[in-house]
């Protein structure tokens, strides 16, 4: 496993001891193939930080943890790696713990490993559940300051949220629904992840009341329980469109959006209108096919830089700021893709 770090470095970015990624290092056996592949993703990190350190600055090492489908835990990696050079005089380094899905318990655990080993501050998007908030108390009584990104937990004893307003979300995508169908006659499918991501529930509202003030007839389909997985959503999806003829329309609000597109192509089904949440590579793709009306997006690395900064703020090394204005929701479609936003196959 060849690398240029010092043991130390590895094990404090591994989260592990030094023993222990020696007898990682030097194949002495003993050790767990999940604690190997902790030791590898720690260098894979250090790897990718490497550009960012430098002799003198001060370092904070921050935690993310997420549970959310791989395509957005991988686009908030790359957001936080691409903003990293923008942080300096400061160096952070990150550590990441990420998962599609899985009892709560264990990210709950999780939580209370970090705050066992320490870390300057941690970056969370997770259920908003009393276990939850009670885990990020514990945290916070460590004196380790806690972000929510995307969705909150207003409950607990977090420092600040990151994100759009998700009720405003909700009724953006109601507004663009309306005016692309009209007075055309259907229902409305929407899919959620899971019913305890908070974020997910005020979309869902905001959409809800405002679809209900202009269309009251309109009806609406939920699905819920993919965690925004393809593999879950596709059976849900067929499940609602055989049940119920007239859905034309969809707002997704927890992805799964390929399995979505293709429940319709299979059932041999008209789509009118699709509108999304956020631009990952599946999002990129099925908005250039014209699969998907449009994406509401906002900018990950935004977000990513100001929970950062909070955290370095809790620890008194940039100075106090008031609280500053949820995330910009910006409707993409094929025709105002963001600078920087690759892969999309242009269709014209």
């Amino acid at each position: 496993m060849a690398h240029p770090y010092p043991i130390r470095e590895i094990a404090r970015q591994a989260g592990l001891s030094q023993a222990t990624v020696d007898r990682v290092l030097n194949d002495r056996g003993g050790v767990r193939e999940s604690t190997v592949r902790e030791v590898r993703q720690a260098i894979d990190d250090l790897d990718r930080q490497r550009t960012q350190v430098r002799i003198g600055g001060r370092t904070f090492m921050v935690d993310i943890v997420m549970q959310a489908p791989d395509r957005f835990s991988s686009a908030v990696r790359d957001a936080l790696e691409a903003e990293l050079p923008s942080l300096h005089p400061a160096v952070v380094r990150s550590r990441f713990h990420f998962r599609e899905t899985g009892p709560v318990s264990e990210l709950i655990r999780e939580l209370d490993r970090i705050a066992g080993r320490g870390t300057q501050g941690v970056i969370l998007k997770a259920p908003d559940l009393p276990e939850v908030a009670a885990a990020v108390g514990r945290l916070v009584a460590a004196g380790i300051p806690v972000v929510t990104l995307v969705t909150d937990l207003p409950g607990s004893a977090r420092l600040a949220y990151v994100g759009i307003d998700n009720r405003a979300a909700g009724a953006t995508a109601a507004y663009l629904v309306r005016q692309w169908l009209g007075d055309r006659p259907g229902s409305v499918l929407t899919t959620v992840s899971r019913g305890f991501f908070r974020g997910e529930e005020e979309r869902e509202m905001g959409f809800r009341s405002a679809l209900r003030d202009a269309l009251p007839a309109r009806r609406l389909v939920e699905v819920t329980g993919s965690d925004g997985l393809d593999a879950g959503q596709r059976e849900l999806a067929v499940a609602a469109l055989e049940q119920d003829p007239e859905i034309n329309a969809v707002y997704s609000i927890g992805g799964g959006n390929a399995a979505t597109v293709d429940a319709f192509d299979t059932l041999g089904r008209e789509l009118r209108v699709f509108v999304a949440h956020d631009l990952d590579h599946d999002n990129i793709r099925l908005l250039g096919e014209r699969r998907l009306s449009a994406v509401l997006h906002h900018d990950l690395r935004q977000d990513m830089r100001r929970a950062c900064q909070t955290i370095m703020r809790a620890h008194h090394a940039l100075p106090d700021e008031g609280p500053f204005l949820p995330s910009a929701i910006q409707v993409v479609t094929p025709y105002n893709m963001p600078p920087g936003v690759t892969g999309m196959p242009f269709t014209g």
